[in-house]
């Protein structure tokens, strides 16, 4: 009668052990994570610049404050200037892919392929940057606009618009503490005539 109970536990205890091993997850074969790489858009707007420049254009640039609109030409050598905020920081592959993520679809309101750069956490004191798309043409796969949204403190943000080979604009709004938002001033540099 003993003989059977031991080996009743004996085979007990070996299915037990064939089991816990067949229920352990087979561990995942040498998965590749794939590198972000964030479409170049500071050197893409220095290319934009380079072509404005080598075209000879003077853009003309709008000043609009409480709703009254002045405008003057811009010089060649003032044009870098006018446009730093757009510049910095910079946007590429290397700087800022432990801050931001990036998501791509095909956004059919506005027919155009999209990249979304949103943060994946909170962004340090230092970083006004704080969104940023890349619209592409689905037909020609040309960049046709990249729009960015900054803050400077916890009143202003300031959104900047670059429509390629046309236009840019950069316009700040104060966010007042009631939540209404007002256009403190907008910049418009054109050099499509």
């Amino acid at each position: 009668m003993k003989i059977p109970i031991a080996a009743i536990l004996v085979s007990f205890l070996l299915h037990s052990c064939n089991n816990h091993h067949a229920k352990t997850p087979t561990e995942p074969a040498n998965i590749v994570v794939e590198k972000q790489r964030f479409f170049p858009v500071t050197d893409y707007i220095k290319g934009q610049l380079f072509e404005l420049n080598k075209r000879g254009v003077n853009p003309l640039k709008y000043h609009t404050v409480n709703n009254r609109t002045d405008s003057n030409w811009l010089k060649q050598e003032d044009i870098p200037q006018a446009i730093d905020e757009f510049l910095h920081p910079e946007i590429d592959s290397v700087n800022l892919v432990s801050l931001f993520t990036e998501k791509k679809f095909m956004d059919q309101s506005i027919d155009a392929y999209t990249l979304s750069y949103d943060a994946t956490g909170p962004l340090p004191d230092s970083m006004t940057l704080k969104h940023w798309d890349v619209y592409i043409d689905p037909a020609s796969g040309n960049v046709r606009r990249i729009y960015m949204v900054k803050t400077v403190g916890e009143s202003k943000t300031i959104q900047l618009t670059w429509q390629s080979n046309k236009w840019c604009k950069t316009t700040v709004l104060l966010n007042k503490p009631d939540g209404t938002t007002l256009i403190e001033k907008e910049e418009k540099i054109t050099w499509d005539f």
